[in-house]
């Protein structure tokens, strides 16, 4: 009959790993309030942040629609503005009823593009960055930086 009794050690050690386990939710808990804190208080001092990419596209879209609904051209005059402003509505619907599917099937693609965008623009900048540090500098040593074996030719 082989019973095992636990050691004090091992009372210890369960009693220590019961300790860093309260110790990582405190600070896992305070990391949670302070970030909470934080966007709070960007929150009140930016404003609601951007939503997605698909998002923002969803409300720019909404916004020309309006914005070209709203409008009264005097080009037509009164008897063609009628006919006009439906055209225009006419238009901002088919162009919603484009938009509003791919949105809702592909939200995360307009945000890989945002995020490509942001890539491309970055490198871009740091070309021109590159080479404009190229045109700036004074370099008055010889252009050619004869690097490689040369061959001697005599023109006499």
């Amino acid at each position: 009959m082989s019973e095992e009794r636990p050691t004090p050690d091992a009372a210890q050690e369960e009693t220590a790993e019961e300790v860093r386990a309260a110790d990582a939710d405190a600070w896992a808990q305070a990391c949670a309030e302070d970030l909470a804190a934080e966007k709070a208080r960007r929150r009140a001092q930016y404003g609601t942040p951007p939503g997605s990419a698909a998002e923002e596209l969803r409300k720019l879209v909404d916004a020309v629609a309006d914005k070209l609904s709203g409008l009264q051209s005097p080009l037509f005059g009164a008897v063609a503005s009628g006919t006009a402003q439906q055209m225009v509505n006419q238009v901002v619907q088919q162009a919603k009823a484009a938009v509003e599917p791919v949105l809702e099937r592909n939200p995360d693609v307009f945000d890989h593009l945002a995020a490509a965008g942001s890539e491309l623009l970055a490198a871009y900048r740091s070309a021109v960055e590159a080479q404009e540090r190229r045109w700036t500098t004074q370099d008055t040593g010889p252009r050619d930086e004869g690097t490689g074996p040369g061959e001697r030719i005599d023109l006499d």
